[in-house]
């Protein structure tokens, strides 16, 4: 009893401390895991089994296939070939969804989404695209993809796995197909003729942006002025109200990483951001004007810097602070212009803002900025503003011809997706399809330690006798299988939409094994409704990475989520328990 109450207060106080956002998940789960440890719920082996489950490898090696797959330009080839050039904005529409899915079902779908954001970008003025109208329905699009087959989510893999460990077998690599492709297709029907009914039209980021060469300005130093051979602090430029130093611009070079002891000189170029009515105070200053060449513009190309959008990711340490207080400037040699948040850009000093998960911040930076944070965890988008990233596209059919012959590989049984994943990414490392460094720095390590430790939870909930309460309790209401698959459904995407949806299927799988058992009846069905519930999370921004991720590009509110994301869930569960029963049977 006493251990079914210690792993009872350890997922109450996970899920309360990730619906405050108190931690990080990967340190929330950290906790939990070493707590069933400690307390003695859990052998050491049993809360650390979950770091050498084979699933964690494969998940691991796909992360390099992908990138491999990237960075090789394939991802851009295929791209090329399925969209085309479209000729109107519902042919790029048309093209540009099912090709997501389709990518989705074989990638990971951060990147794809993170490709069609960029080049729906690119395309939305030519065509006249409304962004509110594309990049949820992307968003969506990918998630559907994800349920088509094994290697489409994390959660399909780590669920697999799971049921081979309890029962011996699992799915092949395309079983799943039978729910994620009808699925899919009523999904991008729904999305192409329900989205211009329901979603207003948002002015995304870039266009909020483009306003922001309004509230840039460039200040002169004349030689006599009386600012020369102060620093900032005693000059009095760093608390300035409604204006902040973006950089100084001293013989043609700019120096953005500046401080309270920076020292003013003769002739220097002050670039401001802020409130233009400030100006007026700035001009007050003796021996400091309006320059005569207003040289710093949003879209002036400088040899140096470059100007990027990045959207800030639930796992950025500085979530919950300020720009000022976390020093974004040092950590990311990087300035910050502007902030949105939810479709609006924010007023006031970006310095002094709070900043929170799915922010989207325009920020000015050394060109080398985007190979520097492209795989890095802080950020969930980092794009250029001005031309895409051009990349060397001579292993693309090497790449191709590897990730095809492990899809071939797995998909007729030759080899498990465990080895042929293996085998895929050491055979990318070999071909120099990636290089070391970029392999090692692709791997999200922090899904990968919520995972692990999410499988001593699992643990802790199938050891501690709380699955067998838990589905007891179920089972007094829903006394049939179908009841019984119902329940398990919506009870995991209730607990998806609160943590990740990998600790929600893992946290599940013991409960729904339980009520399998209880009922005497095939796991399977089980199993896929905890995969297909885990995943479709289209209600909230925060329940899938990119679902936020394309909050502040469209400029979405979450209201706009419940919009289209509730009549598309709800659709997703009637035809999943409509077919799961159907397909594998109780």
């Amino acid at each position: 009893m006493s251990s079914l109450i210690i792993v009872s207060g350890v997922l109450v106080s996970v899920l309360i401390a990730s619906l405050l956002n108190l931690l990080s998940p990967a340190k929330l789960f950290m906790i939990g895991a070493a707590t069933l440890m400690l307390s003695g719920v859990l052998s050491t082996q049993q809360a650390l089994g979950g770091f050498a489950n084979a699933g964690i490898f494969t998940i691991a090696a796909l992360y390099v296939v992908v990138a491999g797959l990237r960075e090789s330009g394939a991802t851009l080839l295929i791209r090329r070939y399925l969209v085309g050039q479209p000729s109107s904005p519902g042919q790029l529409v048309n093209r540009i969804l099912p090709v997501t899915s389709m990518l989705s079902a074989v990638v990971n779908n951060t990147p794809v989404v993170a490709m069609f954001t960029s080049l729906t970008q690119s395309m939305s003025k030519r065509f006249n695209i409304q962004l509110s109208h594309v990049l949820l329905p992307i968003s969506y699009a990918s998630i559907l993809g994800g349920l088509c087959t094994l290697i489409g989510t994390s959660t399909n893999l780590v669920v697999d796995d799971l049921m081979r460990d309890a029962l011996g077998h699992g799915f092949s690599l395309f079983e799943l197909s039978w729910v994620g492709v009808p699925l899919t297709i009523l999904g991008l029907v729904y999305l192409k003729y329900a989205t211009p009914l329901l979603m207003p039209q948002r002015h995304g980021t870039r266009e909020q942006f483009e306003e922001t060469r309004e509230y840039l300005v460039e200040m002169q130093v004349a030689g006599n002025s009386e600012l020369v051979g102060k620093d900032l602090k005693s000059a009095g430029l760093r608390n300035l109200p409604g204006l902040f130093l973006v950089e100084i611009i001293r013989n043609e070079h700019p120096i953005t990483a500046i401080d309270t002891n920076t020292m003013i000189e003769a002739h220097d170029l002050l670039v401001f951001a802020g409130n233009p009515d400030s100006v007026f105070e700035l001009q007050n200053i003796h021996g400091l004007s309006l320059s005569n060449q207003q040289r710093f513009k949003l879209n002036a190309h400088h040899t140096e810097r470059r100007l990027f959008e990045v959207v800030l990711s639930q796992s950025n340490p500085m979530v919950g602070s300020t720009l000022k207080k976390s020093r974004f400037r040092h950590q990311y040699n990087a300035v910050v212009l502007s902030i949105s948040r939810q479709g609006q850009r924010l007023s006031g000093k970006p310095g002094e803002l709070e900043l929170q998960a799915g922010d989207t911040l325009l920020i000015e930076a050394q060109k080398g900025f985007l190979f520097r944070y492209r795989y890095s965890r802080d950020f969930l988008l980092v794009s250029k503003l001005n031309n895409g990233l051009q990349v060397d596209s001579s292993k693309a059919g090497v790449t191709l011809g590897i990730f095809v012959t492990m899809i071939v590989a797995s998909g007729s049984g030759v080899l498990p997706i465990f080895h042929s994943a293996l085998l895929a990414a050491a055979a990318m490392l070999v071909c120099r399809c990636i290089s070391f460094e970029d392999a090692g720095k692709s791997i999200d390590y922090q899904v990968l330690i919520v995972i692990a430790c999410a499988f001593a939870l699992g643990q802790g909930v199938q050891v501690s006798g709380l699955a067998e309460t838990l589905s007891g309790g179920l089972l007094q209401y829903a006394t049939t299988p179908l009841l019984a698959l119902v329940a398990i459904y919506f009870s995991t995407q209730l607990l998806t939409e609160m943590i990740t949806n990998n600790a929600a299927a893992i946290i599940m799988f013991p409960v729904a094994l339980s009520t399998a058992s209880s009922l005497d009846t095939n796991v399977a069905p089980f199993a896929v409704a905890v995969m297909v519930a885990a995943s479709a999370s289209f209600i909230t921004p925060t329940g899938y990475q990119t679902n936020l991720m394309v909050m502040g590009p469209g400029g979405y509110k979450y209201l706009d989520y419940v919009k289209l994301g509730l009549p598309l869930s709800t659709l997703v569960a009637i035809v999943s328990l409509t077919l799961i029963p159907m397909v594998w049977g109780f």
